[in-house]
């Protein structure tokens, strides 16, 4: 099993930038990895996955062109470089894992495995 650990959120103004790390401490070869996001009220969205090796990676379309989700499998660590950043991308961020290793699993907002979320506020 993979226990997931995020960090790096905060409070930054709007069009800044931040870089969110999310550290498994089991192997995460085998495993798809995401990134998904839960406003105050909100149900939890997806904003990201990665394959395997990182070559395929779905984006939500509210963070198309201005996140990029990255992995360092030999580090087990999933990155989510954040920028341009809205009031709106305020949310706690979860990464996640899938077993089966299929973005478009985690595309349907679907997860083996979940970190406990970091808190990223964007103001105004």
């Amino acid at each position: 099993q993979v226990q997931l650990v995020e960090s790096g959120g905060g409070l930054v103004q709007a069009g800044g930038s931040l870089r969110l790390s999310c550290a498994a401490s089991g192997r995460i070869f085998s495993y798809a990895m995401g990134w998904f996001r839960q406003a105050p009220g909100k149900e939890r969205d997806f904003v990201a996955a990665i394959s395997r090796m990182g070559g395929t990676t779905p984006y939500a379309d509210s963070v198309k062109g201005r996140f990029t989700i990255s992995r360092d499998n030999a580090k087990n660590t999933l990155y989510l470089q954040m920028n341009s950043l809205k009031p709106e991308d305020t949310a706690v961020y979860y990464c996640a894992a899938s077993s089966g290793s299929s973005t478009d699993f985690l595309s349907r907002n679907n997860a083996d495995y979940w970190g406990r979320g970091t808190q990223v506020t964007v103001s105004s």
